[in-house]
Formats: C-alpha cells, structure tokens, sequence
C-alpha cells in the first residue's frame, strides 16, 4: 500500500533525491532498500536481543501493535477518513478506533481480563472481528484465532489447548460450541446474529455513552504475545503459533518499507497525478495470517480503507472494487481467477486496482500473463510467507513477476535473513535446492504447548520452514517442494493425517491414505486412498458423507479410490504416499468415470 511509511513518523522524511524528481531511471531493488535506509528515520534499523538471540529489528516503530492504532491516526486524516466498510455500514477511522477503546475498557473492567490472558474469536469477517483483534490487545490480553471453518469437535480441540478466559463467537460458532460437551463452562460473548443464543452480548459493550478512554499500553512489552494462529501441521492436529507484538509489527514495517521503495524503482512521470488513497477489499477469511497483517494491519501506518466481504463471490467483489475504488487485491489464487473471469463477462474494467497479490498458494504461472493482459493498471503480485513467521518473508511484483512467473520471490530487507540447508543443516550453493530457513524478529515465539515440534523447526533463531527450494544469483527465490506433508487447496492448509484419522473413524475402513492432487481452479484437491474392512461395501459418496460430521467441508477429499487389496508400502513398511499419489494422478487421467481397470474403483464429489 502506498504511503504506508508516513504514520507514525516524528519528524518529517528526508526529502527524495533529485534523481528521482526528475524522473530519471529507476533504482535496483538493493539501490531503493540501501536509499529508504539512508534517508528515512522510520526505517533505522538496530540491533536487539530476543530470548537471548540477537536479531536485526526496526529501532523506530510501535512497540505494541495496539499503540499502532493511535500512531496510524495522522495517515487517516487524524480519524477523519472513512475506514471500515461491511455492506451498508460505514465506520470512519475515529469511530473505529472509539469502538475499539470502548471493548478495551470493557474487557477490562467489565471482564476482569488480566494482563496475558486469552482471548478467543471464532466468526466470519464482521467488523467486530477487528475491533476485537485490537481490542483483546490493548487490554493487555493475547487474541487466540479461531478457525471459523471447523467442526465443533475441531473448535473445542483448539478452546482445550489455548484455555482462553473469554470467546467472542458468532451464531454458527456459538452453536458449535454449546453442542460440545467440553465447552458447556465456556464464557461466550454473543456477536451479531449469536446474541440471541447468549446470555453476554457485544452490543453493549458498544453502545453509545460507554466509556472509551485511551487505554494505558506502557506496560505491554514489546516481546509479549500477541496472538495465537492455528496452522496444520503433519501430526495432524492444528498447531498455536504464538506470535509477538514486535514479529507481528516488524513484519507490518517490512511491507511498508517496500512501498516506500516501490516509486524508486519504477519513478511516476513528472506530470502524473498523485496517487490514490489506497484501499483494500479483504476476502480472505481474518483467522488467517494473509488477511490480519499484510492487509488488516498494514492498513494501519498505510492510511487505507477497508472493505469487508460477507462472503467470497465474484460478481459481488467486481461491484465492490468498482464502488469503492479499490486499489489493492490481495486474496488466493482462485480469488485472482475468479475475479478475472467476473471481470471479463461483466465487461467491467476495474481501472482503480494498481495490485493483485495472491498468498497461501501458488499462483500458477499462466495466470500472471492473464491478469497483466486484462488489469493494464495493476501489478501483480506473489508473496511467500508463513503464520510462523507472521507473513513476512518473500515477495514479488510487477515486470519482474511477469518475468519470472515461477519463482517465489526476494527476500524483504531489511530485517531478515535467509538460508538455503541440505538435511545436514548445512548451507548449499547457488541454484541447488534445500531447505528455506529465515532469521527475523518476525519468527513464532513457539507452538503452543508443543516444544518438542517448536525444538525441531527453531533452532538458534533460524526458523526450518519444511519448504524446499533455490536461491539464483540475483536474490531469486523459487519453491519446488513442501517436506511437510500438507495440501494447499485454495489458500487452506489441510493435514494429510487428519483426514486419514477422521477416515479411520469409520467402521469399515481398514487403511486411508490422504495426498494432493492437481486441481485447476484451487491449486490443489483432497484425494484418498481407501481399504475397506473385508466384507464390507461402502461407496465413496457415503465415505464422503460420513466425514462431513467430521471435519471441516474443505477438508473432504474430492476423489476416493477404494482398494481391494491391502495399500502400497514402502521398505519401512509405511504407506507409500507418493505412489499412491502418482497413481491416483494417472488414473485422473484417463476417463474420470470409468473404474480404474484392477486398481479399485474410483468415487469423485465436488466440495
């Protein structure tokens, strides 16, 4: 977002070098990092001791992310601008920061909630998801996202692991969690449509004449957490990812700092106009890393507007961009297809949007050229990150994509580092392929309640990130493979071995493996493998049925073979995943509603 590098500065930026001015060539992207260094205060880097490891950070900015909030308020006409809008609600800044402080000061005073205690928020993207985010925080408490897509048994899994004091749900969520035994002492407070269901409400705590005062953050500290974000891991049950107050706004500072670098590379004409506020349309879901910081808290120090989709749909969101202006897109790859297809067949333009990025999968290349052909104005874009590292991590965008469609991205300066291991934990060369691992401030504190999985991917401040991949000369980062064993399928992360564990529970399945497959639209589909009990009968449409009670609706495998005959090992007498998965691949090959000839019979429904 541009702009973002002028909301909490003290003093005024050094002025831009005439070489820019005057409309000269633009800089190399280490050029505009090595310029925004030098002349920009904002962006001073130091030194800092973290756990007892020394790490690069920004001496600068915020220390908490809830003083963010009051620091934003010069980018956003001191409260003025118009900021959050969800269908007819229109919320300005101001209005948006009171409602915050008025949650703040009831959580505390109302709640009794303590300095380190949790907070947790299961619910769509309403608005009060995000003033609770900022809320929960300055009240000193720490937010615990809640995966809205989970079954009630997967929302009671993570309420047991993360002991929050207080749930913030909406109806669909609260239903879930007062069908769970597990939860019947949960303290849930009641938004919007579940208020009817609860006896605590949020509408009060919001209403006009309760007090709002700027809370006190003096005793926030800077390496304090400030978040708990599920992400699937292979042991197949979703792992906290405990995320601090100054990882989650060093990773804020490092995309501003790249748009603070964007003019220096490709300089505006002398005579071009300024540019836009920016404005974001957020339409992935908030309990995810993509959607609360490179969009939600970036917005902050950037001065954008918001605009809340109720519901992922294609034509609507070409309306919204449309009415609202909208200048950056930031969703899925799907979301980028889907909204190119919208375009096209309204025959609307979209001549406000200047980005495009997709995150939580890669966008594949053939895709980049389509959007560059279709949206002249905007530049799209790729990032790499992870809830692990609060988002920060690899990136591109603009000619240098459309270039270089398959690779992942560089580095962000100027805070973090980056390694290319072989298994041995030793540095390969150029060009050869080994294990991604970061140093940053903006690496996890830990996995909640799991230190040996936290041991095995932190080590000495170096973050092990299960992604293999290469590094060329120029900084060029591109992904080839996940070591974890995990589907992307539209943006959501879905372990493996927790299908294969909700498979199980099923009767009459003997052994279930769970892989990915190639899908055009979502990057990547839920396919299994299945041997029944014998004697048994069970069509993959009632497979499919049953887990449907089990877990999450994304989760569900497109495509099940069922196996006569025991599935495939290896020489450790483990599943051999990987065959099985190429088999599965070869018969999606041939006719998709033909039984496999020997192999198992074949059953496919679409989630």
């Amino acid at each position: 977002m541009q702009g973002g590098h002028h909301a909490t500065r003290t003093k005024p930026a050094a002025p831009v070098p005439p070489i820019v001015a005057i409309g000269m060539a633009g800089l190399s992207f280490q050029q505009a990092a090595a310029h925004v260094l030098a002349t920009d205060p904002l962006f001073a880097v130091t030194e800092a001791e973290i756990r007892g490891i020394r790490y690069k950070v920004f001496k600068n900015i915020p220390t908490s992310v809830p003083a963010l909030l009051h620091a934003a308020l010069p980018a956003h006409q001191d409260g003025a601008a118009e900021y959050l809008v969800y269908g007819e609600e229109r919320l300005s800044y101001g209005a948006f920061c009171t409602q915050v402080y008025r949650l703040a000061h009831a959580l505390r005073h109302d709640y009794g909630l303590q300095p380190g205690q949790r907070v947790a928020i299961a619910m769509r993207n309403y608005p009060e998801l995000l003033m609770l985010i900022m809320a929960i925080s300055a009240a000193g408490g720490v937010v615990v996202f809640l995966n809205a897509w989970w079954t009630g048994a997967e929302l009671a899994y993570a309420i047991s692991d993360s002991q929050p004091a207080l749930v913030f749900a909406d109806g669909p969520r609260a239903e879930r969690l007062q069908a769970q035994a597990e939860c019947a002492s949960l303290r849930v407070i009641g938004v919007r449509d579940a208020e009817p269901l609860c006896t605590e409400k949020i509408s009060p705590m919001l209403a006009d004449g309760r007090p709002a005062p700027l809370p006190d953050l003096a005793a926030i500290g800077a390496d304090d957490d400030f978040a708990i974000m599920y992400s699937s891991g292979t042991t197949g049950q979703p792992k906290g990812v405990v995320q601090t107050h100054r990882g989650a706004l060093n990773a804020v500072f490092t995309w501003a700092m790249q748009a603070a670098m964007a003019p220096l590379m490709d300089p505006p004409a002398a005579d071009a106009p300024p540019p836009p506020r920016p404005s974001a349309l957020v339409v992935t879901p908030l309990f995810h890393v993509t959607a609360t910081h490179p969009v939600f808290l970036l917005s902050l120090p950037a001065g954008a507007k918001l605009v809340l989709m109720h519901k992922w749909q294609p034509e609507e969101a070409v309306a919204l961009i449309k009415r609202e202006a909208i200048t950056r897109f930031l969703g899925v790859p799907t979301q980028s297809a889907d909204l190119l297809a919208a375009a096209q067949q309204l025959g609307v333009a979209l001549d406000s949007l200047d980005y495009i990025g997709a995150g939580g999968a890669k966008r594949p290349p053939a895709q980049v050229a389509e959007l560059t052909r279709a949206f002249p104005n905007a530049k799209p874009a790729t990032g790499w990150g992870m809830t692990e590292t609060n988002a920060n991590g690899i990136g591109l965008v603009g000619p240098d994509y459309a270039a270089r469609p398959d690779v992942a991205g560089r580095l962000y300066p100027p805070v973090q580092e980056l390694r290319i291991l072989n298994e041995a934990g030793q540095e390969v060369p150029i060009g050869q392929v080994g294990e991604l691992t970061v140093k940053s401030p903006c690496n996890m504190r830990c996995y909640l309640n799991k230190p040996k999985a936290t041991a095995e991917v932190l080590q000495e401040g170096w973050l092990r990130t299960g992604d293999l991949g290469r590094i060329d000369a120029e900084g060029f980062v591109t992904i080839v493979d996940r070591k974890k064993n995990i589907i992307i399928r539209g943006g959501e992360n879905i372990a493996c071995l927790d299908v294969e564990a909700a498979l199980h529970r099923h009767p009459d399945v003997q052994e279930a493996c769970v892989f990915a497959l190639p899908d055009a639209r979502l990057g990547e589909a839920v396919g299994a493998a299945v041997h029944l009990r014998p004697g048994t009968s069970v069509p993959p449409e009632a497979l499919q049925a049953f887990l449907a009670s089990q877990i999450a609706a994304f989760k569900i495998p497109a495509h099940i073979w069922l196996f006569d005959t025991p599935l495939p090992r290896g020489a450790t007498d483990k599943l051999d995943r990987r065959a099985i998965q190429a088999r599965a691949q070869s018969w999606l090959q041939e006719a998709k509603h033909e039984r496999p000839r020997g192999r198992g019979r074949a059953g496919k429904m679409s989630i």
